[in-house]
């Protein structure tokens, strides 16, 4: 069972978020207690799963993914086996950087990465139009990366 987060967790968690290659010196400083204290803390919140993952954002334009596409995905039916196969699709799809189940007027709503709209399109016919639980979707072409962050704001 998780413990709740205290001031120092939610000071550490902040911390991360922002930069995950902070020493545990450093956020010693930061947080007002010892480097192994921090490292133990930072282990058990990835224990239980507090921290999900460490990652770095990566620029898209210097590996060559110059497009960025919101896609909502509607299915032809609500039940829940076409949801679980459309879910592990989402998983097991490199393309596909974030996939959101949600309520409103679409099932799901994807981000989508693609080298050119040549590749955008490639990747439709393949993901989309090959799927038979799939009614239709709509893209947006993002025409400006104005944010990249997964920084959730932590209250305590």
């Amino acid at each position: 069972m998780s413990q709740e987060l205290d001031r120092i967790d939610a000071a550490l968690l902040n911390a991360v978020q922002r930069n995950n290659r902070l020493t545990s010196d450093e956020l010693a400083e930061l947080v007002n207690l010892s480097p192994t204290a921090c490292h133990r803390r930072l282990k058990r919140l990835r224990a239980e799963g507090v921290i999900e993952a460490d990652v770095s954002i990566v620029s898209p334009k210097a590996v060559g993914r110059q497009v960025t596409v919101i896609v909502l995905v509607s299915l032809e039916r609500e039940r829940a086996d076409i949801i679980d196969r459309f879910k592990t699709a989402i998983r097991n799809t490199r393309e596909v950087m974030i996939g959101y189940y949600v309520t409103g007027d679409a099932d799901f709503i994807l981000v989508v990465t693609a080298k050119d709209m040549e590749g955008y399109e490639e990747f439709t016919r393949r993901f989309f139009y090959e799927n038979h639980d799939i009614k239709g979707f709509k893209t947006m072409v993002v025409m400006d990366r104005v944010k990249a962050s997964f920084v959730l704001p932590i209250d305590v």
